[in-house]
């Protein structure tokens, strides 16, 4: 019964997520006229947002911590953690203990402005809601996420800085 309720919840879960659009990303006026790179960096950064949340609300870390590079630096509640490799991240990462501490079911973005980007590295204002399982809100929060590509090319998110614990 439990194997059922784990895959009934990861089902919810994906659909959800799946059934609420990301939306569009928005590009600073500030930035004024963007070069061919800076459109195609904008492109893969929007690209690993979308799987970030997807992965996230599927309750998938091996997925989710594929969007991340690594090393990877979360700055929140004060403090800095730096995971080094993404087996260590992966295998620090319970989603059954975080729903219950926040109870919380599945995110969402609300708001995607790229503020800073250039061909290898692109900085995104976003800000997101955590819902419980009844689809209420519980909590909104400002964060910059700066992604960029690892020496092979693939686009990830190296730093997140959130106002979210």
């Amino acid at each position: 019964m439990q194997i059922l309720s784990a895959g009934l919840l990861m089902l919810v879960s994906v659909w959800c997520s799946s059934a609420v659009a990301q939306p569009d990303m928005r590009i600073s006026a500030d930035l004024g006229a963007l070069t061919s790179g800076q459109r195609s960096a904008i492109a893969a950064a929007s690209g690993v947002m979308r799987e970030f949340m997807l992965t996230f609300n599927a309750q998938d870390p091996d997925g989710w911590s594929k969007t991340l590079l690594f090393p990877h630096v979360r700055i929140s509640s004060g403090g800095v953690v730096v995971h080094p490799s993404r087996d260590e991240f992966v295998a620090q990462m319970d989603f059954q203990a975080f729903a219950r501490n926040y109870n919380w079911q599945r995110s969402a973005w609300d708001s995607l402005e790229v503020i800073q980007v250039g061909p290898s590295k692109v900085h995104i204002a976003v800000q997101f809601t955590r819902y419980d399982a009844e689809q209420n809100p519980q909590a909104s929060f400002d964060s910059l996420y700066i992604l960029q590509p690892n020496a092979a090319g693939r686009w990830g998110i190296r730093a997140r800085s959130s106002f979210a614990p």
